[in-house]
């Protein structure tokens, strides 16, 4: 099934193409959906070249290590773009990704793309904002595992994922993403025991309601503890 041009409005990288640019992208364009739980690629799966978003519901990038252990690198919100390397690499998929919720994937054909990068140019600059964005939060990821205390990497975690987009409450702003205990051990590199511990340990700066609900109750001291200035992250 073909996008509509709604749809492909929705796609962070699309947001300033015009309706008729946009239309002219439709015929390239197919949209699919999962289930929740279902695998829409998996790690070393070769990608035709295309452009990948999400529509819909939400994604989980994990990535597994040669000793079994699984990452998970990051959730993707609807209007993101992914599986970079069908469009700029090698053509293989670098981790599997699951639909976390039921979810709708929207692909356009990369030479359709190439066209219209070649009339809008700003869509390359916007597509390289988002890939320089991932690099650098690789980086701190991997930075973090290696010398930052478990609670700062808590703090930067929760901190990224509430940039992404809150909604205010009485008693603070809840993060609009839902985090499992368990997703989040698995993206900092901790085990599940150690991630509820931690959560009780700042209960004061963030809560953590059943269902994933996450509120910063505090925004200034997470960021202390975030920048490793507070006494709460010794």
């Amino acid at each position: 099934m073909q996008a509509t041009v709604e749809q492909l409005s929705e796609i962070r990288v699309f947001v300033d193409l015009t309706p008729a640019e946009l239309e002219h992208l439709q015929p390239y364009t197919q949209v699919q959906k999962y289930s929740k739980g279902e695998i829409v690629l998996h790690e070393g799966d070769r990608l035709p070249p295309k452009l990948y978003a999400l529509l819909g519901g939400s994604l989980q990038i994990t990535k597994t290590a040669t000793t079994g252990k699984e990452t998970i690198l990051r959730t993707l919100p609807p209007g993101e773009i992914f599986a970079a390397p069908a469009l700029l690499g090698d053509g293989i998929s670098p981790a599997m990704v699951t639909a976390e919720r039921d979810s709708i994937i929207l692909t356009v054909q990369r030479d359709a793309l190439l066209e219209a990068i070649r009339q809008t140019p700003e869509i390359s600059l916007r597509m390289l904002m988002v890939f320089n964005s991932r690099l650098q939060q690789l980086h701190d990821t991997v930075h973090g595992l290696v010398s930052e205390r478990a609670i700062v990497r808590l703090a930067r975690f929760i901190q990224y994922f509430a940039s992404q987009g809150t909604e205010s409450t009485p008693t603070g702003a809840s993060l609009k993403v839902k985090l499992s205990y368990y997703q989040i051990a698995r993206s900092i590199g901790i085990t599940y025991e150690e991630c509820v511990r931690m959560f009780k340990s700042l209960k004061s700066v963030v809560t953590y309601s059943r269902g994933g609900k996450i509120t910063v109750l505090d925004a200034e001291k997470l960021e202390a503890i975030a920048s490793g200035t507070s006494e709460l992250h010794a």
